[in-house]
């Protein structure tokens, strides 16, 4: 699995308006809808119930939210930057400020956790998520995630 396969570079965005976890979730709902042909209220639902379970704040400003939707077919994935931290209720405390939200179809099983294993491995590297950092425009956002999970798989 590549992270190309989950990610279109038109799911790939910098936010300047989320203020809250919800602000977020509806900001990852609408780039969804229009990337993913999603409906982006059934993705802040679900969004909102999974993160109900524990949140997805994984560390370092780091967010992994996910949920499974009826009506998709494959793992897809929407990839935003936030331009102000906001707070996630992250294991370490730390406001995030990179969220790469996953979406799997109901049944997907396996294809789901190997999703959200790729998404971390790839994230949990610091010189990663430095260039993501450095570099807030969607089309090098795109670039730097593709060619990130490449370079660890050399």
């Amino acid at each position: 699995m590549e992270l190309s396969s989950i990610l279109k570079p038109e799911a790939v965005r910098v936010l300047s308006a989320a203020s809250s976890k919800k602000r977020l979730f509806q900001e990852i709902g609408d780039v969804a809808a229009g990337a993913l042909d999603l409906d982006a209220q059934v993705v802040v639902d679900c969004l909102l119930e999974r993160e109900s379970l524990g949140p997805t704040g994984v560390g370092h400003g780091v967010a992994l939210p996910h949920a499974r939707l009826g009506g998709i077919e494959s793992v897809s994935g929407v990839f935003v930057m936030l331009e102000k931290p906001i707070d996630f209720s992250a294991v370490d405390r730390q406001p995030v400020d990179i969220a790469f939200a996953l979406f799997a179809p109901e049944e997907a099983g396996v294809d789901h956790l190997k999703a959200l294993a790729l998404v971390s491995r790839t994230l949990r590297d610091s010189a990663v998520c430095a260039k993501l950092r450095a570099n807030p425009d969607p089309v090098k956002l795109y670039a730097i995630l593709t060619e990130a999970q490449s370079m660890q798989a050399a």
